[in-house]
């Protein structure tokens, strides 16, 4: 009986999991590091990560919305532009983007493989 409780739950997961892997491929772009920065300049870049993480080092003109304040703050960004989203690693950009495709944005990229390889331009603060 245990056994088939275990396999129920272990489908449900899995299951889980490819639908939130087709409704991110469908919701944002992911883009290699040469590709975001072609198009970066031309777009609004947003970093997720918490605001200690940006003032420690971000990508040369990003804009920092944590995470955590992201279903507050998404409204500060123009829906009519590209929005560049990115974090340490790209599961919390990928959510981001799924909760502005949500509200309507479209066009919507974030680099893959996050800020940890990130080899471009940073800045920080102090």
């Amino acid at each position: 009986m245990d056994f088939y409780i275990l396999g129920a739950v272990l489908l449900v997961i899995i299951v889980y999991m490819v639908v939130t892997m087709l409704r991110l491929r469908k919701a944002v772009t992911n883009l290699t590091q040469g590709e975001f920065i072609e198009g970066y300049r031309k777009a609004q870049l947003i970093d997720v990560r918490e605001t200690k993480d940006f003032d420690a080092g971000h990508i040369l003109g990003a804009r920092n919305i944590p995470y955590s304040q992201f279903r507050q703050r998404h409204k500060e960004i123009r829906p009519d532009k590209p929005v560049y989203l990115y974090d340490q690693n790209g599961g919390k950009s990928a959510r981001s983007a799924l909760l502005l495709k949500k509200k309507g944005y479209e066009q919507l990229y974030h680099l893959q493989g996050g800020f940890r390889q990130w080899t471009g331009k940073v800045k920080s603060k102090g």
